[in-house]
């Protein structure tokens, strides 16, 4: 069941990042506008692809049209129509950023879409200022590219300070609720 609030995203122009705090648990796919599912690619630190995959289809979206990069500690068992970049180790940024620039040759200027889900984990493994290098690579990739920018973080992970950097790298802060 899709949760009752408004699709805030709908209204992110391309070239712009937003950075989106929710809840725990939530999904960040149920927030994104239908356009999205057109040409989307997800970095995300949940393994479970079934469950996106079934929140895609939810949603009205082709699987097929969306890539993932999964950045998790465990392995990744996963045989579907999403299109899934060899998994990364949370700790290992170097091959989150190789795994996101082979995916991220697939996003279309003007109507794709990138979703970096699970900012909060990822600074559970890596100090902040190598986190914040990365998401700062990340989000100028974006913005060249003349896409559409999402940054996650859960509710009360980040640090004041992790959290103000985040919303330097974002042209608006989306609270989901």
């Amino acid at each position: 069941m899709t949760p009752e609030f408004e699709r805030p995203l709908g209204d992110l122009a391309a070239g712009e990042v937003a950075l989106c705090v929710q809840p725990s648990g939530q999904r960040i796919v149920d927030a994104l506008p239908e356009s999205a599912f057109q040409n989307l690619l997800v970095v995300t630190t949940d393994g479970h692809l079934r469950q996106l995959e079934a929140r895609i289809e939810e949603r009205g979206g082709d699987p097929r049209r969306v890539g993932v990069v999964p950045v998790t500690g465990t392995e990744v068992s996963y045989d579907g129509p999403l299109w899934v970049a060899d998994r990364v180790a949370p700790s290992d940024l170097t091959g989150v950023s190789i795994q996101f620039s082979k995916a991220f040759e697939h996003v279309e200027p003007e109507t794709g879409w990138v979703v970096v889900d699970g900012v909060g984990v990822l600074s559970m493994y890596v100090s902040g200022e190598r986190l914040f290098r990365l998401l700062d690579t990340l989000v100028s990739a974006i913005r060249a590219r003349n896409a559409h920018g999402v940054l996650t973080t859960a509710e009360g992970v980040l640090g004041e300070q992790a959290a103000t950097q985040l919303r330097g790298l974002a042209d608006e802060k989306v609270q989901l609720d």
